[in-house]
């Protein structure tokens, strides 16, 4: 895909996700894709629609603002010839989340080189990624890890025609 055409893409992803009703519901805000969708801000504030018992954040939705992204990023850089889903996450909740609370995803060339390599023969490849969410102090609230399904598509594989 083109520099362009992805930046387009990124551009058009953040305003469609900023009106996904289970994003604009729990308060979540897609502040920034990078044009190469390699780099991705995402916002939670705390109010009364996302609070939970104790008054800080639900689990849900801090589990919520992180659930997508890796998968649309790897997906859009590997492009159309490979399959890419989410196979597995995990959260860990570290300490509570009493104002904002924001996330921070990168994907860099190694990581995508990694995955290619992996799958280049035409087996799976479960590559596992982490992501933080912070307070706007900086403090670690949670820490996710997904692991991703990733493989090439058949008629993609080395050694098989088109």
């Amino acid at each position: 895909m083109s520099d362009a055409r992805l930046a387009r893409k990124a551009r058009f992803l953040r305003w469609a996700l900023n009106f996904y009703p289970p994003y604009l519901g729990a308060g979540i805000r897609v502040r920034h894709i990078s044009a190469d969708l390699r780099e991705v801000r995402i916002r939670m504030g705390l109010g009364w629609y996302n609070r939970n018992y104790v008054g800080t954040q639900f689990g849900g939705s801090l589990y919520s603002m992180t659930d997508p992204f890796f998968m649309l990023m790897i997906m859009e850089n590997l492009g159309r010839d490979y399959i890419v889903w989410d196979k597995a996450a995990h959260i860990d909740f570290v300490s509570p989340g009493k104002g904002p609370v924001f996330a921070d995803f990168h994907l860099d060339e190694a990581q995508l080189d990694e995955i290619r390599t992996h799958t280049a023969s035409g087996g799976k490849y479960l590559p596992t990624l982490q992501v933080d969410v912070r307070d706007g102090e900086g403090t670690l609230v949670a820490r996710v890890q997904k692991t991703l399904y990733v493989r090439l598509k058949p008629g993609r594989r080395q050694g098989t025609a088109e």
